[in-house]
């Protein structure tokens, strides 16, 4: 994601989103600027936190979201990388 992504709290609402979701995975800022985060679960719950990344934490203004399919690595919980 890039825009205003960093020092809202994106990190920290995403996982909060993530977890009342049910997904798995982790997220983290770039050193560009952009945070990047990876999801896996069920269609339904990767599905909807793609969507609520579009818009983010309140105090977040989400310019672009890039996506990529990946094979999935069989995460457990969702992390905040450093």
């Amino acid at each position: 994601m890039s825009g205003r992504v960093q020092g809202v709290w994106f990190r920290g609402a995403t996982r909060k989103e993530a977890r009342r979701r049910g997904a798995d995975g982790w997220v983290r800022n770039c050193r560009d600027g952009c945070v990047e985060a990876v999801f896996e679960g069920s269609p339904e719950a990767v599905d909807a936190l793609v969507t609520w990344c579009h818009r983010g934490p309140p105090a977040a203004r989400v310019e672009n979201v890039e996506l990529r399919e990946e094979t999935p690595e069989g995460l457990h919980g969702f992390d905040i990388q450093a």
